[in-house]
């Protein structure tokens, strides 16, 4: 996990970035050009140079402002669909999912998505796909561990044993194998006949 707060990292369930749609930069931006726009003093394509926005959002703007629109400052507002879980939930199902799937029931201490997305509906009571649930540990800074394969006859004493005993004669050692490195450049290299 992250020492970071998850309410500054999160929004919705889309992964963190450093690009994001910030309401308030934005408002700020329009005010910042309804200034200009009664200065007077720049073109519409200087004002979007200055404020890094296109030509066409600074032609819209200055038509809104023009006609005396009274919510062309607020812009659209917000994209998509509210967060389902805010920053306290995703704090426990943190925790949830520290204490271990056997601790809510499940048989084996294996995490799978199935069983993340039904551990955060009874918790929370908003239900996620499975398929979608990979979103929420991203942003939650949990990664994939897949647990080593390992055969179930398997026997650390002989295998130990074969390790002391055989390995050593399976082994090819350095020097071992003459004549040597194939090297067409010098002559004490050569495998093949000179």
């Amino acid at each position: 996990m992250t020492d970071q707060p998850f309410g500054d990292k999160l929004i919705g369930l889309t992964r963190v970035s450093t690009e994001r749609r910030d309401v308030s930069a934005m408002q700020q931006r329009r005010r910042a050009a309804a200034r200009l726009f009664a200065a007077g003093r720049l073109s519409q394509a200087e004002i979007a140079r200055d404020l890094h926005v296109s030509r066409q959002s600074v032609s819209r703007w200055y038509e809104a402002w023009r006609s005396d629109q009274p919510r062309w400052i607020a812009g659209a507002g917000r994209a998509g669909r509210r967060p389902g879980l805010n920053a306290a939930q995703f704090e426990q199902i943190d925790e949830a999912l520290r204490r271990g799937s056997p601790a809510h029931g499940f048989s084996t201490d294996l995490w799978t998505l199935p069983r993340i997305a039904t551990v955060i509906e009874r918790m929370t009571g908003v239900h996620y796909h499975p398929g979608h649930v990979w979103k929420i540990l991203a942003a939650m800074a949990w990664r994939l561990q897949r647990p080593a394969k390992q055969a179930r006859e398997r026997n650390p004493e002989a295998r130990q044993r074969w390790m002391a005993r055989r390995w050593p004669a399976v082994k090819k050692t350095r020097g071992g194998e003459k004549p040597g490195f194939s090297s067409r450049t010098k002559a004490e290299f050569r495998s093949g006949p000179p």
